[in-house]
């Protein structure tokens, strides 16, 4: 029996209609960009799996340093105990975060580390003797799927059999381009009623929504607002994070830094699930009493998980090269050249590039928009037959290449995305 066949008898996969999806895709093995089916079948990963691996599939340089520290220790209790990996990882990590944090608290995954700023926004003022009950979100903001990362996410088919139980949030708008002053007015009025625990965004790309791009300047605007009435930022730098937008982290083409910063996804190169909030110290100071009622009451059973931990550290190492970080610029020059040619195109509605993202929105009216399109379908079936995985937003096609990606690999995801904009002029007809 098939790996396919076999897969199909006992397995509930995520983000699937298991009656009507078709057959999964047996991947055997992994290297660089590419991903090999059990047939022999080559896939460039274009959207790096998810958004999670940075520098190439099964990378001889992680893989040894996951090695090593299995024969050495592959997991302990982190409440009362500690280990190397832990605590490098988390030296590491403060040397190029923000340069305000000062703590780490590790969990399990992007989700997760979004609960854990959450619970820390909300009893850092309950410790203070200020409780204040609200969230400040984006209107079309995506933060996971835990019950407190979906009550900050936006709502809709995603989340409608569980509105009932999330918990009530405050939204704005994206300030995308001239947006961005009706923005700060709704967040001035926002904040104004003071209950307002902390302001959660996604730095200047949100991923979900479709790719969504705004300026660093009006989230400083923002940020200030929140200062101004004692409103905590947290950063969720899950999709940002380790390069992706051209710099560490999207924080750092800011001039406001944040109180928390939720980490995972690239955090160990795509290796394995590990998740990471950091925090001020100013933060952290309100949780320390000889009350032990102030302590921060979270946990996971493999939080810090060492060979987790090891994964980051080799991760890390590779991003920090001079080759990675070339790597990254000449990916962000290759996609705004592609994208500048791209949007003097009839078919495409705009281009939108940050870092190693492209984003191209086609021009496709009406319900063809809706990730329930069954154009969407089309766009992602085609990017298959032509050997490339990418996983269409709606009309939005983008890529999220690893940085290990080569020239001859970026021209073949831009020819896959011209048949696509070709598709569109094939099946929907231009005004």
């Amino acid at each position: 029996m098939s790996l396919a066949a076999r897969d199909q008898r006992v397995i509930w996969h995520p983000y699937t209609q298991m009656q009507t999806a078709p057959a999964p895709l047996p991947v055997v093995r992994g290297a660089g960009a590419w991903l090999y089916l059990e047939d022999g079948t080559a896939i460039l990963d274009a959207i790096s799996s998810w958004w999670t691996n940075l520098h190439g599939h099964a990378h001889p340089h992680i893989a040894a340093r996951v090695h090593e520290q299995l024969q050495t220790l592959e997991h302990v209790i982190f409440a009362g105990f500690t280990h190397e990996p832990a605590v490098a990882l988390a030296e590491g990590l403060l040397q190029i975060l923000p340069a305000n944090q000062g703590k780490v608290f590790y969990s399990d995954n992007g989700s997760t580390a979004v609960e854990v700023a959450l619970k820390m926004a909300l009893q850092y003022h309950h410790n203070l003797g200020q409780p204040r009950p609200k969230i400040l979100a984006f209107r079309d903001s995506y933060h996971g799927d835990t019950f407190g990362a979906m009550s900050v996410s936006s709502r809709g088919a995603f989340t409608a059999p569980f509105t009932a139980l999330l918990f009530d949030v405050t939204y704005i708008d994206v300030p995308v381009p001239g947006r961005e002053a009706d923005v700060l007015a709704q967040a001035e009025a926002a904040l104004a009623a003071g209950d307002i625990a902390a302001f959660i965004y996604e730095p200047l790309l949100l991923g979900t929504a479709g790719m969504v791009t705004y300026e660093p300047a009006v989230l400083d605007q923002l940020m200030r607002l929140c200062r101004a009435h004692g409103t905590l930022c947290i950063a969720d730098e899950v999709l940002t994070g380790f390069g992706r937008t051209g710099r560490l982290f999207a924080s750092h083409y800011l001039q406001e830094q944040p109180d928390m910063v939720c980490l995972s996804k690239g955090l160990t190169g795509g290796t394995m699930a590990l998740g990471v909030t950091t925090c001020s110290k100013g933060v952290y100071n309100a949780f320390l009493s000889a009350d032990r009622s102030r302590t921060l009451f979270h946990g996971h059973s493999y939080t810090a998980n060492p060979i987790a931990c090891a994964a980051g550290l080799a991760s890390l190492e590779l991003l920090l090269a001079d080759a990675c970080q070339e790597g990254i610029q000449h990916i962000a020059q290759r996609h705004s050249q592609t994208a500048a040619a791209f949007e003097q195109l009839p078919g495409v509605r705009s281009c939108r590039t940050l870092g190693t993202m492209l984003a191209v929105e086609l021009a496709v009216p009406g319900e063809g928009t809706s990730y329930f399109s069954g154009l969407r379908d089309q766009f992602y079936n085609l990017a298959l037959r032509r050997g490339v995985l990418l996983r269409p937003l709606g009309n939005i096609v983008y890529a999220l290449p690893p940085y290990c990606i080569t020239d001859d690999e970026l021209d073949r995801v831009y020819a896959v995305l011209h048949e696509l904009r070709e598709l569109v002029l094939e099946t929907v007809p231009l005004a």
